[in-house]
Parts: structure tokens; sequence; C-alpha cells
């Protein structure tokens, strides 16, 4: 794991792969409870039986956007930012989802510096991230995550 202490770390990563987290596994529960919790419901997600008969993938998938939801648990599995007051989820950018996550797949998320800046006292910086899929060349999703520090 990286651990980064101040402004001046970070910045020396710039243009740099910052790592990847550890595999994630997706399950149907995991579906299911995002499901609840967003209130989508589409039977492509949800659906064993009728995802398997019907669908284009065969099985149940997840959904984009709890993919992306794990974007900040997985960040803390490559960088820890010590020495800040807060840290804040700033935005997202820029974001093509190019393979669905079958249920069952694992998921691991690689992030590489884009930008660091300094705006009187909070740091900026973009994210590139790319969650990658177990067994498939082509990522789940890749993207910018912006994130805003406040360094003590």
């Amino acid at each position: 794991m990286l651990v980064i202490n101040s402004f001046e770390e970070y910045q020396s990563h710039l243009g740099k792969d910052l790592g990847v987290s550890e595999w994630h596994r997706i399950t149907q529960d995991q579906i299911n409870q995002f499901a609840d919790a967003t209130l989508d419901h589409q039977w492509i997600h949800v659906d064993k039986e009728k995802a398997e008969l019907e669908g284009p993938f065969k099985a149940t998938i997840a959904h984009g956007y709890l993919t992306l939801s794990l974007i900040p648990y997985l960040w803390k599995q490559i960088a820890d930012v010590r020495n800040i007051k807060m840290e804040i989820n700033y935005g997202i950018e820029h974001f093509k989802f190019g393979q669905a996550v079958l249920v069952d797949s694992e998921v691991q998320l690689k992030a590489k510096l884009l930008s660091i800046v300094n705006l009187r006292g909070t740091t900026k910086v973009v994210i590139e991230s790319t969650l990658m899929i177990k067994g498939y060349a082509k990522p789940a999703y890749t993207g910018e995550v912006i994130f805003l520090y406040h360094f003590i």
C-alpha cells in the first residue's frame, strides 16, 4: 500500500501508477442490497432465472453504479493518505463502462495520478480509475475520480 504524508509526497507520484486494490467478489446478495438501496430492481440485476434464460449475459450483472460506488472502498486499499483533516469525494469525469460485471466476478481497482494542484491549502487530485475484471482483458470501466484533501 502506498502511504502519502503530504502534498509534496503526493506530487512526487504525478503521472505514475499508484497501485491496485485487492480483488473483490461481487455477490448476488450485494447486488440485491444495492437494488434495494437505490430502488433499481431491473430484472437483469436481481432475477437470476430470467437473466439466465433471457439475458444477454446468461447471468445477473452488477449495476454500473454499484461498481462505481466501490471506488472509495477499493481506493483505501491502494493509498493511505495521512495527515489530513478531511478527504472529500469531489467528482467523477469521463467514465465509460466497457464490460458488464457478472455476478460472482472479482474486480480490482487500478489507479494512476493524472494531476495534483494546491488550491490555497486544498489539494485537488485527479485519479485515473480502471476497474479490472478477473479473467477479462477489457475493464468494467475507466474514468477519472477527483478527491480533495485538507492536509494538516
